[in-house]
């Protein structure tokens, strides 16, 4: 998953972040409503997690703008706000899902994994790519029914391929979704997983194409 975090706690938001990086997960966070809300219509994810209580702009009126450009990305609030009214304020604005700090960390990602289900394009718990067989609730790729032995970045590559199997993705929107906009990275590391990857899955019947400059395609029987 690509996830937007606004919050301006830092020391919060490190936290989130760490836990969702070791699940393999790229993360951009904003700690300013203004900056966000630039962010959010320039740039897309998965899901975003948005505080209430921001400097330059709530988190309310960046959803009711999210919501108005038409920006169908799922929102979770994340906020210390707990009255009945205050939520039902958040989820009138367009929210998804309201979260009150505290909160525990593993509940916080099984509600994004549940909202990132949710999006518009549905797809199947279970999808198969020649001999391959991604599981969508486990996210673990199958090969005649033993786990192929992903580490956290190459599973998330292989999610994004799958998630526009037959398109072509551009380098650089592979590396925005894997290590979060604008993050600093060697200048091959794209090319080393996507290598890497491609190993793991030869003689499967789905296969990595490259269009050179352009970026990489996954297909297969």
């Amino acid at each position: 998953m690509h996830i937007i975090l606004v919050e301006d706690n830092l020391s919060l938001a490190k936290g989130i972040e760490n836990a969702l990086k070791d699940q393999g997960h790229a993360l951009d966070h904003l700690d300013n409503g203004l900056d966000a809300d630039v962010f959010l219509s320039r740039h897309s994810a998965d899901v975003a997690v948005i505080d209430i209580n921001l400097p330059g702009l709530s988190g309310i009126e960046i959803i009711r703008r999210l919501r108005r450009r038409g920006d169908p990305i799922p929102v979770l609030i994340l906020t210390a706000r707990g009255k009945t009214s205050e939520r039902v304020a958040g989820l009138d604005a367009g929210a998804d899902d309201y979260m009150v700090k505290p909160f525990d960390i593993d509940e916080l990602v099984a509600r994004l994994r549940a909202l990132a289900r949710r999006r518009p394009q549905v797809a199947p718990e279970r999808e198969t790519l020649g001999q391959l067989v991604y599981d969508r609730v486990q996210r673990t790729v199958l090969r005649e029914g033993v786990a192929l032995d992903l580490p956290r970045r190459e599973l998330a590559l292989f999610e994004l391929l799958l998630e526009h199997r037959g398109r072509l993705i551009e380098k650089d929107r592979i590396a925005d979704a894997l290590y979060g906009v604008g993050t600093p990275i060697e200048g091959n590391a794209v090319e080393l997983l996507i290598s890497r990857l491609r190993r793991k899955i030869d003689g499967s019947g789905a296969k990595i194409r490259t269009a050179r400059g352009l970026g990489y395609m996954l297909d297969g029987d």
